[in-house]
């Protein structure tokens, strides 16, 4: 679907492990590499969620392009809030009960910054989406099957919006893929601005893979 202007000079690297950006990132059809990025993802005091989102993905982004240098660095990092907090990954299955628990049938906002650094030129840039999701009003007894699987252990928020078993999200608005990790149609306009060639959007690839039909793609690739 695309590719850079030089690729003899560039090297893609997605700064994360989680299989859910991998995914995604695929649908692109750009070559990668994966080098997770070691960062500590705390709340500095005073910090909202969004410049929080913003700020760990470009350290992410930062850090793995200090160590693959001349390479293009693609980072994120998601995050649910709800009620005036961050809801980052359950320590142990309680706490992602309690937070499934703290989720149901209510509204939240999961924000996501995507950073991209382009090493061969020092180029940089951070794009925020953010996804309003309404949760559905699970039973406990979904609750602690979901638990039990162990899917939500390494989910901000304590769940995975593409979990078929479970499914426990009604309704969004905003970008889905967002709340997947990797808001595509954020990253399509870093790719572009920062030079690559793209033969076509990423919404019908998208759209295929999450099996629907995204209503927000349009406005997030006219900001570019």
């Amino acid at each position: 679907m695309c590719e850079p202007k030089d690729e003899t000079q560039s090297l893609v690297v997605l700064a994360s492990a989680s299989p859910r950006r991998k995914s995604l990132l695929k649908l692109l059809g750009l070559p990668f590499e994966v080098r997770p990025a070691d960062v500590d993802e705390v709340n500095h005091d005073g910090e909202g969620p969004a410049a929080m989102a913003v700020r760990l993905s470009a350290t992410k982004a930062g850090a793995v392009s200090a160590a693959v240098p001349g390479s293009v660095v693609i980072a994120a990092d998601t995050l649910v809030y709800l009620d005036g907090k961050v809801l980052g990954k359950p320590a142990d299955e309680g706490e992602a009960i309690e937070m499934l628990q703290r989720l149901r049938g209510r509204p939240h906002v999961v924000f996501s910054g995507v950073t991209l650094i382009d090493g061969r030129t020092g180029w940089q840039r951070t794009e925020l989406a953010a996804t309003t999701v309404q949760m559905r009003s699970y039973s406990e007894d979904e609750i602690a099957a979901y638990v039990l699987s162990g899917d939500p252990m390494d989910k901000a928020g304590a769940y995975a919006i593409q979990y078929r078993d479970f499914r426990p999200v009604e309704h969004v608005e905003g970008c889905y893929a967002n709340v997947m990790g990797l808001p595509l149609c954020h990253l399509y306009n870093l790719l572009r601005a920062a030079g690559f060639d793209l033969h076509q959007t990423p919404v019908a690839a998208c759209n295929l893979f999450n099996g629907r039909s995204c209503q927000v793609a349009n406005t997030i690739l006219s900001e570019l």
